[in-house]
């Protein structure tokens, strides 16, 4: 229905408060998401998880006590595979000490597991913030222009959806090679259905409001209204589906590089030291079970921590 300039100025003027506290109410909300996020314990344990593995991201140079590719051989009286020795818990103090061991190339296993979290939480956080602005700006176009337009739209991430995302990614780093740039573009690439439909369903629910009526008739434009009215109100759900969507980014970039279509030799990753070292899972299994406890702690931080941003997000529970 179309409301006249009159009758949309008259509308602002009345509702003044409720549009004043629309710019308000962001602030309130993130406040009240705040302090139920720091009541939920799975929540904040994943929130200290995360930030450990991004401080040892961060300074891994001065954590690690090796380079992640330096081979000690020669250099230590070391060999191939030799299992942790930590002086403090009764190695002989005349061994070098490896708190994680050594791999098949004579490589310090935990300065590769320090190193890796870089390369890891960099693919998962690259990956997600290209999946959710692409997803973002399909899933907004769509909801807010209807019509043959949302149906070509929906189609593709509908075709995108029915395949398994694994095997999408696998097929798409087949085509481009491997290479971690191609495993974090096909990661985003089967990810990103997500977002659009997150976000094609916020807006259709958001721009039937009255103050989207309103500023569309007083001339403001497609834009303008998608940028300061619609997507500010629609980015809860997706915050949260951010935060999970790095912990499944992280293990798909491993999956793929498992399968050595990932990073590449002598790049310090985790799915890759696995697939290096899994016929070793007798003989020496300290090469698959450090690299495996780092994936296992990254995935489930950001899955601990979305689910207590879910729980403070949600409308139901700001009682």
């Amino acid at each position: 229905m179309t409301v006249s300039r009159k009758k949309a100025i008259e509308l602002l003027e009345n509702e003044a408060g409720d549009i004043t506290r629309l710019f308000e109410k962001p602030t309130g909300q993130w406040r009240l998401a705040l302090r139920r996020f720091r009541g939920r314990r799975s929540g904040m344990t994943g929130l200290f998880i995360v930030v450990g593995l991004i401080l040892v991201a961060l300074f891994a140079p001065i954590i690690a006590p090796y380079e992640p590719n330096e081979i000690l051989i020669g250099v230590e009286d070391v060999t191939r595979r030799d299992p942790p020795c930590i002086h403090l818990l009764g190695c002989p103090e005349e061994t070098p000490q490896h708190i994680m061991g050594l791999d098949g190339n004579v490589r310090d296993v935990f300065s590769r597991i320090v190193y890796g979290s870089r390369v890891s939480l960099t693919l998962g956080f690259f990956t997600v913030t290209l999946a959710l602005v692409v997803g973002s700006t399909i899933g907004a176009i769509s909801g807010y222009a209807g019509g043959w337009l949302d149906n070509i739209l929906m189609r593709i991430m509908d075709v995108i959806l029915g395949f398994p995302s694994l095997l999408l990614a696998i097929a798409i780093v087949a085509v481009l090679g491997p290479g971690l740039r191609n495993a974090l573009l096909a990661i985003a690439i089967v990810t990103l259905p997500g977002y659009a439909r997150v976000m094609r369903a916020q807006v259709l629910a958001i721009k039937e409001n009255d103050y989207v009526t309103a500023s569309r008739a007083l001339g403001s434009s497609t834009r303008s209204i998608l940028l300061k009215r619609i997507i500010p109100n629609s980015l809860t759900p997706l915050v949260v589906l951010a935060t999970l969507g790095v912990a499944t980014a992280i293990l798909e970039a491993a999956g793929l590089s498992f399968l050595g279509l990932g990073a590449q030799p002598p790049a310090a990753e985790w799915g890759s030291m696995l697939a290096r070292e899994r016929n070793q899972v007798f003989t020496s299994p300290h090469l698959v079970f450090f690299p495996g406890i780092a994936i296992m702690l990254t995935v489930l931080g950001f899955n601990l921590m979305g689910d207590g941003m879910r729980d403070a997000l949600d409308p139901t529970l700001n009682r």
